[in-house]
């Protein structure tokens, strides 16, 4: 078992672009396997056994172990840092929805999320403590929200805004970008994360001792080198981004201009988890004294993550 390539999870979106150059120019030996519908699609293959690591957001992995009701032992561990800036997540309804014209009309509305759990669930309510929404919502039937509707895929709900089965969803700016300028969707508003945005997670049943396991060292190496190559060669990511997904060379290149990838990907700063944890909290996506504290959530033994 220990010798079977890593099954790794992704979101096959420009992020993933470092990733994809670990395994074209310095032999990552890996299974890799996309989801669309992101962050809380992977806490599911985690723990069905489906995938051995994932590379997703910060708020979604961090929510997955945090809440109180975490089955078993939440079934990964946060081993990794991929992305130190924030994630610009844009709110986007339909292109045809006058009654919504700035994010305070989006108070007591439906939002589409890809999952529970996921990272356009969790931003939403840090949306809303950032609005001030969450002041009168401490009864358990009443939140910031009239409904969350579950879509799973990015296209769907780019559907559901424009049919009225949402009113709003969250998604990365770069990704959204090309529907406004289509004109398929409108563009209300921003909100960046309060933390770096991309995390990376192994399996506690297929990956038990990650300190130690040495196809998730190989990852780390061949990251760091995919990392330093994205670094030393734009206009290459520019062609793969524009070509393989989703985005315009424009698009490309101006999100090379936001983006800082982490230079050594192995092990996790304790401070950072705890400060998602805190925000977290105060949005109501996770409860003070329930679930995982931030030590546990990570391992020793990789990077300088721990005080």
């Amino acid at each position: 078992m220990t010798d079977a390539p890593l099954r790794i999870g992704y979101v096959p979106e420009h992020f993933s672009t470092p990733l994809y150059f670990a395994q074209k120019h310095f032999g990552l030996q890996a299974a890799l396997t996309a989801f669309p519908s992101g962050t809380g699609h992977m806490i599911t293959a985690l723990r069905e056994n489906e995938i051995d690591v994932a590379i997703g957001l910060t708020e979604g992995f961090v929510a997955g172990l945090g809440k109180e009701d975490t089955p078993g032992d939440g079934g990964y561990r946060i081993v990794g840092t991929y992305v130190e800036t924030p994630l610009c997540w844009a709110i986007s309804t339909g292109a045809k929805r006058p009654e919504i014209s700035s994010v305070s009309s989006l108070k007591n509305s439906k939002v589409g999320v890809s999952r529970i759990g996921s990272g356009s669930y969790v931003m939403s309510y840090v949306l809303a403590d950032k609005e001030g929404w969450l002041a009168n919502t401490s009864s358990s039937d009443v939140g910031p929200y009239k409904d969350f509707v579950v879509l799973q895929t990015f296209d769907k709900l780019r559907n559901a805004v424009n049919d009225g089965t949402a009113d709003f969803f969250m998604w990365e700016h770069f990704t959204s970008k090309k529907y406004y300028d289509s004109g398929e969707i409108r563009r209300v508003g921003e909100i960046y994360t309060p933390w770096p945005s991309w995390k990376i997670v192994a399996s506690t049943s297929s990956v038990p001792n990650p300190a130690k396991d040495q196809r998730l060292q190989d990852l780390f190496r061949k990251l760091d080198q995919g990392v330093k190559y994205f670094g030393e060669h734009q206009d290459e990511a520019v062609e793969y981004i524009s070509t393989a997904l989703d985005y315009s060379k424009e698009d490309a290149t101006e999100w090379l201009k936001t983006v800082r990838f982490c230079t050594e990907t192995a092990g996790v700063d304790v401070k950072v988890i705890d400060n998602c944890i805190s925000i977290l909290r105060k949005a109501g996506v996770l409860q003070e004294g329930k679930g995982m504290q931030a030590p546990e959530m990570l391992v020793s033994g990789l990077g300088e993550q721990l005080p």
